[in-house]
């Protein structure tokens, strides 16, 4: 009977160790990289309970997107030092997952994406002036990203976003923008003030034109106006002398002449030579003559 028990203790254990050694478990979002006597096989294994020698070991990398922040610094294109913040969302892939760690490891992303993520990232700051790089900042992150990727890809690393999250620079150029600013500032307002005053000034000129023409064109037209009005008034004069002048008469000069005389003599008379002689004023002295005695 002990040896019995003896014996089915012993098998329970053996049973215990094969089932301890025969079989590994994967957590979920990981990948299981199969080892035999230290080399690598060339198959993966899922999530979840699997079977293997007991000379296979199971080593786990994490498949899941992984985010990864970082700091570093930079050269822009005028040599202006850059403090970056930044993050980037990486993932392995999973069914080539065995050759990234034969070939890097398990800590990849120290030996293998940050080293070529700041280096990727110096060389695209170098290529912007430093007051670019804010306003170019998605284009910085993209860029990044597609250079990284481009190496990442034969690793079997998937980068999916490179984040530039914040970008400062030294206290002098940053007084030097912001004085740089507040110039450009007072020199717009400047030229809006300037811009203002010639156009006030056009406008007024322009409304002054505009007077000048409206009291021209008013002075025209009274000009031509009076001008009508002397000539209606001349052709209405010339029109009345006309019919005046063929309703003249011989006869009708005679009985005027005779009707505007008043009875008197004329004193002189014009001569022959032009000279004038004076007429006797016979009436007066057959009126004398006439006369009684005293």
């Amino acid at each position: 009977m002990k040896k019995k028990g003896i014996i089915l203790i012993a098998a329970a254990v053996v049973l215990a160790l094969l089932a301890i050694t025969c079989t590994a478990s994967v957590p979920t979002g990981y990948t299981g990289i199969v080892t035999t006597f230290g080399r690598v096989e060339d198959t993966t294994l899922e999530a979840g309970l699997h079977m293997k020698n007991p000379f296979q070991r199971i080593i786990t990398m994490d498949n899941r997107e992984q985010k990864t922040p970082f700091v570093t610094e930079a050269f822009s294109s005028d040599i202006q030092q850059v403090d970056i913040t930044g993050s980037i969302n990486y993932a392995i892939n999973k069914s080539t997952a065995m050759n990234l760690f034969k070939e890097v490891g398990t800590d990849y992303f120290n030996k293998l994406v940050s080293p070529r993520m700041l280096e990727i990232t110096k060389g695209v700051f170098s290529k912007y002036t430093a007051e670019n790089l804010v306003a170019y900042r998605q284009s910085l992150s993209d860029q990044i990203r597609d250079n990284l990727q481009e190496e990442m890809t034969p690793y079997g690393i998937n980068v999916i976003s490179v984040s530039i999250e914040n970008i400062d620079f030294t206290d002098a150029f940053t007084d030097a923008v912001e004085a740089k600013q507040v110039a450009a500032q007072k020199k717009l307002q400047a030229e809006i003030e300037q811009s203002q005053m010639t156009m006030e000034t056009q406008q007024a000129a322009e409304r002054q034109r505009i007077n000048a023409e409206a009291q021209a064109a008013v002075a025209k037209i009274n000009a031509d106006a009076d001008a009508y009005a002397t000539q209606v008034r001349s052709e209405a004069e010339a029109e009345a002398n006309k019919k005046i002048a063929e309703s003249l008469t011989a006869d009708l000069i005679s009985f005027n002449e005779v009707k505007a005389w008043d009875g008197k003599l004329p004193t002189f008379v014009a001569g022959g030579n032009g000279s004038t002689m004076p007429i006797l004023n016979l009436g007066n002295a057959a009126e004398a003559a006439a006369a009684p005695a005293p």
